[in-house]
């Protein structure tokens, strides 16, 4: 086991500070700049795919179509539409004029924090460590990337490839563990954007709360999935099975909790049997193609949960090469641990409902959770789960796609997250909005100050 290079405080400041000071040159701010540094990002990855896939494949036991969607194209998508947008995104945006300010001119410029840290997790470690980049490098700031140290192949590689072409001062790696992590949230930066664990996020805000530093905490939760009985059984027992199993199930808005509508629950248990048998073989475990735990930590914490209810099919492992079969069980009731932790895992209990209203009211009992997924063609369940659940994004008769469009913000809601990236809400996100306001000198309101006759009465009718 390889042990882990801690980063010492003063290699962290002496970076931090170059960081400032380059920050404060404005070299980063021009659209030029942005531009060249948004080509030079997707060149990057172009350039290296095959290495990319490597690391991830030794890191997760990734597939090479599963990599190239969820880690590589969904970047390189990501680059293009920011660098479509990005000129009318930076442009001043102007507002309107309150009658009581007359003959002025406002608006709003979209100025860069400084100097950000951006820490990535480890169960889509290239993704989600450049995602956040490319908005912090559109926005105009300089970035600390910090990869996950349970994903030691992809974080040396992130840490190569980041070198070849931006110099440290302008975007750095920092490789290490937890005391690195702990160093570097004591430093005093000027934004951080965090993914991962709950706990972890709260371990974050905190130390940003020292400092009150401005964050995103893109966290987790367990997120529900629930098939009404006018659901188009087949399409969605391939859609969950896709949404549930991708990365073996380590994906932070992957469908966590199974809720079937009484009427459809045998066909629908059996249809999914077959359409994971169709997706990874009789034989999972020995599918190639088919994900691994990231480590032994998170392997056994998961075999623990097959002891909390009636495993309907799957349900075996193997401990040599952390890897689990696609599993459906019922759980022995809400208390135990598989319906309380966040799985993170190829492991889906399931539970039978007759009304909707059940599954509301066990849902917003519950923390806020990340994504949602409902599959129904009435629009009136539709609304009604809509308008009475709330959660950070989901889709409708899917799962998982709705961060795959740079349309749709994405982020949580409550303990599943704060703030939302992808597309125009990553510029946003690593964004100041400054407002200003242009007063004219062409005249002068005189009864807005303290000597003026009748001034009460002319603020009066303006402010009524």
């Amino acid at each position: 086991m390889n042990t882990i290079e801690e980063k010492s405080k003063e290699t962290i400041d002496l970076l931090v500070q170059a960081q400032k000071t380059y920050f404060r040159t404005g070299k980063t701010r021009s659209y030029e700049f942005r531009m060249k540094a948004l080509n030079n990002l997707a060149k990057l990855i172009r350039n290296n795919e095959a290495k990319i896939l490597y690391a991830l494949k030794s890191d997760l036991n990734k597939s090479e179509a599963e990599a190239y969607t969820t880690e590589i194209g969904f970047l390189l998508e990501e680059i293009r539409h920011t660098q479509k947008h990005l000129k009318k995104w930076m442009e001043p945006k102007k507002v309107k004029t309150a009658k009581t300010h007359f003959g002025s001119k406002g608006y709003t410029i979209s100025e860069p924090y400084g100097v950000s840290l951006i820490i990535a997790p480890w169960n889509y470690p290239f993704q989600l460590q450049l995602a956040p980049l490319i908005g912090a490098i559109a926005a105009g700031n300089t970035a600390i990337l910090k990869p996950s140290e349970l994903t030691p192949h992809t974080s040396k590689l992130i840490n190569a490839l980041i070198k070849e072409v931006y110099h440290p001062d302008y975007i750095a790696v920092v490789e290490g563990g937890v005391e690195t992590t702990q160093v570097l949230l004591d430093q005093p930066l000027d934004y951080i954007f965090f993914t991962g664990s709950v706990p972890v996020g709260k371990v974050i805000m905190e130390a940003a709360s020292k400092r009150l530093i401005p964050i995103t905490l893109e966290l987790g939760g367990k997120s529900p999935c629930i098939v009404d009985e006018t659901a188009d059984i087949k399409l969605a027992a391939k859609r969950i099975a896709f949404g549930k199993f991708t990365n073996a199930g380590q994906t932070c808005i992957a469908p966590d909790y199974l809720f079937l509508h009484k009427n459809i629950r045998k066909e629908f248990i059996e249809t999914f049997k077959e359409v994971v048998k169709s997706f990874y073989g009789e034989q999972p475990l020995e599918n190639e193609a088919y994900g691994k735990i990231v480590n032994d930590r998170h392997f056994n914490r998961l075999i623990n949960y097959l002891s909390d209810g009636e495993i309907l099919f799957g349900g075996r492992y193997n401990e040599a090469n952390e890897k689990i079969e696609p599993t459906l069980m019922v759980p022995e009731d809400s208390s135990v641990s598989v319906m309380n932790d966040e799985i993170f895992g190829p492991i889906f209990p399931v539970m039978e409902y007759e009304d909707i209203e059940e599954v509301i009211e066990f849902v917003v009992d519950r923390s806020k959770p990340l994504a949602l997924y409902l599959f129904t063609t009435t629009n009136e369940i539709e609304h009604k789960v809509i308008n009475n659940i709330s959660f950070g994004g989901g889709s409708i008769n899917d799962t998982l796609m709705h961060i795959a469009t740079p349309y749709l913000p994405f982020g949580g809601v409550g303990e599943s997250g704060i703030g939302s990236y992808h597309g125009e809400s990553s510029f946003v996100a690593f964004s100041h909005s400054k407002s200003v306001l242009n007063q004219t000198n062409k005249f002068d309101f005189s009864f807005r100050y303290p000597n003026a006759k009748n001034g009460l009465k002319m603020i009066k009718k303006f402010m009524k």
